[in-house]
């Protein structure tokens, strides 16, 4: 049975549900999610919101610092949007209920001022946080809104598998051109195979942390929504660009957790195995620095001094703003026996975002019709080549809307607007999986040889190698997605391989350093050659396979 809504939205974090709320103004929305509806990449997020909220600051300073971190490749228009809807984005989440942490003014009886944070790259205090658990906050008050939104129906523990275009249909009442009505959808319970159509699908699926051995991503960070637009022809720009946030716990039993870029801002400095406070050979910014800089700083430190970590001390600082200012964070190293007012807290870099997608207008459009995208699956040109901290959710948030106006001038203009014939899903001559082992096996070394050839820092050779493992291997999950029945597993393998493709071909091609892609063999930036963004598609890297 065909599931039909005139809005599908694949993705629960803060671009997914911003989104549907704005579109069920206007028609019915149907959001599907890989676990439960909370599960996301902005549920984790810990720094903040950036935005100008003072005087003091200006969309000229938050626009320059977001260009500076970007190493020349932002799109000056998306800059421009982004920063300047900043405020009324804000506005709207405290109209849903978020509360976020205000400054203390003791009984001086003087106006309530947020307690902006500062994070790497900013010059000037513009962060909106609710404690040290912004992105929790932000989700729950969009997961709430959107439950008490009717026209919205919510499938969770459902998986995308492939993007429906009118090619599809049974009996299209116009010649195909490639548009996008739906999606082939698995639950995961059921294991049943679904169509879901739509006039117009937004993808909101998030980043793809889980293509790399260390990451500070969720489970659910595979790359589902950028290989599934690469598969039906979306252009997909700038993968080279992978930030590695600098700082992830180093515990054996930690997996995944952030020490978020506001313990620099509020004064914490990174220090080697010896005490010394290396940054400072680094960059003027010292702690402070954009986040590749910091990332390749650390990277080198560890490869020179051959230590399993840095340390991030905050201990020079009063107990009891430390654990007022970062609760969670406080409470969650000390269950792993470090207590951050006495000792510095052991860091390592960890993949944490991608600053490339699938590339987007200026109203999340993709190169597709019917088929939109926003957060971080999409490509604006906010972040160019480095993304500056914070700014991310705000895009979410900016982008997400745009999206959802222009979803409804599409909408409304479409000559058909009937239901869709969308024929069920054809399983062919699948069976059972007796060989499980293969998935597990793929996933384990996809991951590792990422991480190992296509980290921190590149080498042709290291690109190379990684290229020609990831043909062999695709070749191998291709095969056996046509053999064997459709799981969850499998679905994100499959992702998984297509997205580690387009990353490492994307680094071959960008033969310079810039922002969050160094290589050792192209160590300087080449504005003459290189400034432009590096787009591919399906038919540019595979023809007409």
């Amino acid at each position: 049975m065909t599931i039909e809504a005139d809005y599908l939205v694949i993705g629960s974090g803060v671009a997914g549900l911003s989104f549907a709320l704005e579109a069920a103004k206007h028609g019915t929305v149907a959001v599907i999610t890989k676990r439960e509806i909370d599960e996301s990449n902005t549920r984790y997020a810990q720094g903040g919101i950036a935005a100008v909220m003072t005087a003091q600051d200006s969309f000229e300073r938050h626009a320059a610092d977001t260009m500076v971190a970007g190493a020349g490749l932002c799109r000056r228009e998306s800059v421009k949007i982004c920063v300047e809807d900043g405020p009324r984005q804000a506005q709207r989440l405290i109209d849903l209920g978020i509360q976020f942490t205000l400054r203390e003014q003791g009984n001086t009886g003087q106006e309530v001022e947020f307690d902006l944070g500062k994070e790497g790259g900013h010059r000037f205090r513009r962060v909106l946080h609710a404690g040290d658990i912004t992105g929790n906050a932000i989700q729950q008050v969009l997961v709430d809104a959107v439950k008490d939104q009717p026209n919205i129906s919510v499938y969770e523990h459902h998986i995308a598998i492939n993007l429906i275009t009118d090619h599809h249909l049974s009996h299209p009442t116009t010649p195909p051109s490639g548009r996008i009505v739906g999606a082939y959808v698995l639950d995961r319970r059921s294991g049943q195979i679904r169509p879901f159509a739509a006039h117009c699908t937004l993808l909101a699926s998030g980043g793809l942390g889980k293509v790399y051995l260390y990451t500070s991503n969720p489970d659910v960070a595979t790359g589902d929504g950028i290989a599934m637009a690469y598969r039906v022809g979306a252009k997909v720009a700038n993968m080279e660009f992978i930030q590695f946030h600098p700082t992830c716990l180093y515990h054996p039993k930690a997996k995944n957790f952030l020490i978020s870029e506001a313990l620099r801002g509020e004064g914490g400095e990174l220090i080697n195995a010896a005490g010394d406070r290396f940054m400072s050979r680094y960059h003027e910014l010292k702690s402070l620095a954009p986040r590749d800089i910091v990332t390749r700083a650390i990277d080198n430190e560890l490869k020179r001094s051959g230590d399993d970590c840095v340390f991030l001390d905050m201990t020079h600082l009063p107990k009891e703003f430390i654990q007022r200012r970062f609760p969670n964070i406080h409470a969650t190293c000390l269950q792993f026996g470090v207590d951050m007012t006495l000792e510095p807290i052991p860091v390592v870099p960890a993949c944490h975002y991608s600053c490339g997608g699938v590339q987007v207008g200026l109203f999340s459009e993709t190169s597709l019709p019917g088929l939109l995208a926003a957060g971080e699956v999409a490509c604006t040109g906010l972040h160019g080549a480095n993304r500056l901290a914070s700014n991310s959710l705000l895009e979410g948030l900016v982008f997400s809307c745009r999206a959802a106006a222009y979803a409804r001038r599409y909408v409304e203009n479409l000559a058909d607007r009937d239901g869709y014939d969308i024929p069920p899903w054809d399983p062919r001559t699948s069976r059972p999986s007796d060989e499980a082992v293969i998935i597990s096996q793929n996933w384990d070394e996809i991951r590792r040889f990422m991480w190992n050839y296509v980290g921190v820092v590149r080498t042709n050779r290291r690109l190379f190698r990684a290229k020609k493992r990831i043909e062999l291997m695709a070749a191998e999950i291709r095969e056996y997605y046509w053999d064997y029945h459709i799981t969850a597993d499998l679905v994100e393998l499959r992702n998984l391989a297509t997205v580690a493709r387009i990353i490492i071909e994307s680094a071959l091609r960008r033969r310079e350093s810039r922002g969050l892609h160094y290589n050792m063999d192209y160590p300087e930036r080449d504005d003459q050659r290189w400034l432009h963004d590096t787009v591919v598609d399906r038919l540019m890297l595979e023809g007409f396979k």
